[in-house]
């Protein structure tokens, strides 16, 4: 089809009765819209706003420990075409106050919500009115560069599936810097990571993941990797552990019958793997026999080594004879 055809049967359509009809509905449809229009932007509303409020002029010797941005909700009420301007315009942007005005010299900052208001209103028209303003006020903290390292750890719940256990957990770093007030720095000792949800799961689970925000404290960095390291759960046994005796008298021999024994236990197959007898330790005492004598004497699993569980002796009493060395 060509282009003067095309022409032709648009100009046959629009000089027919039925398209001056709709084209004239078109046109007054448009002209009640516009006047709608006019109308709702004419009335007087209310409109929430968040507003970011940051602090600046930090000194060079001063490290902000809270967020460098917080945010107020303002409600405004004016006509809707001005609500409209602040919607899209740049007037409720941004809100910066100087850090000089409002620090009190123990590390904390208060700036008060009549603050914020008076610095939001030099952005409004003369008939704009702020109805509310929320937090009725907002604190930053800082500190004069007192740091100190602390180790991270996971929190949450994170759960393999059945017959798998966690075998090991690795961090990326392992640990971080935080800024804070001497008295916070001292009360603490770790850092950990925001709630981690993770179940069902086999192979080696990796997460990035954010910190968990400490009030009045800046972490740096301030998200970590996390590695969960997995392993099949498994029932095992060594055998041959040797008994030995403690607190024996100079001069005095403690014999056990057997001389070896057996624990049995749960543990990763990668853990069982690389264990040996020489890892556990198994003893008598001396002293329990002296104050306690009898035919057969206990045992106790004293030391085992970590990554296994439920440890338990093959047996807990002995035969025993205690000799005198020449």
């Amino acid at each position: 089809m060509t282009v003067r055809s095309v022409w032709r049967i648009v100009k046959e359509f629009l000089f027919t009765k039925t398209s001056k009809e709709f084209l004239t509905f078109l046109f007054f449809l448009a002209l009640s819209g516009v006047f709608w229009l006019s109308l709702t932007l004419n009335e007087t509303y209310e409109r929430d706003f968040t507003v970011p409020v940051s602090v600046i002029g930090v000194p060079k010797n001063a490290v902000l420990t809270s967020d460098d941005v917080d945010t107020v909700r303002v409600t405004i009420r004016d006509k809707g075409i001005v609500l409209m301007t602040y919607e899209y315009g740049d007037a409720l942007k941004h809100i910066e106050l100087p850090f000089r005005n409002y620090t009190h010299n123990n590390g904390t900052g208060l700036i008060p919500a009549s603050e914020i208001q008076k610095r939001i209103y030099q952005n409004l028209v003369s008939s704009s009115k702020i109805t509310s303003i929320k937090p009725e006020k907002m604190e930053f903290y800082y500190s004069y560069g007192t740091k100190k390292q602390v180790p991270v750890r996971w929190s949450g719940r994170v759960i393999p599936e059945e017959l798998y256990f966690i075998s090991r957990v690795s961090y990326t770093p392992d640990s971080v810097t935080i800024f804070a007030t001497e008295e916070k720095l001292d009360s603490i000792s770790m850092v950990y990571t925001e709630q981690l949800n993770y179940v069902n799961f086999r192979d080696t689970l990796t997460v990035d993941c954010n910190l968990a925000k400490l009030k009045g404290v800046k972490t740096v960095p301030d998200h970590i990797r996390v590695k969960f390291y997995t392993d099949v759960l498994t029932e095992e046994r060594i055998s041959n552990i040797p008994i030995v005796g403690i607190n024996l008298p100079e001069g005095k021999v403690l014999r056990t019958f057997p001389a070896k024994t057996s624990v049995s236990f749960v543990a990763g197959v990668s853990v069982y793997r690389s264990l040996k007898p020489e890892d556990f330790t198994i003893i008598v005492d001396y002293d329990e026999i002296r104050r306690n004598p009898s035919e057969k004497c206990r045992i106790y699993l004293k030391d085992v080594p970590s990554g296994i569980s439920r440890a338990k002796l093959e047996t807990t009493m002995v035969d025993y004879l205690i000799e005198s060395q020449e």
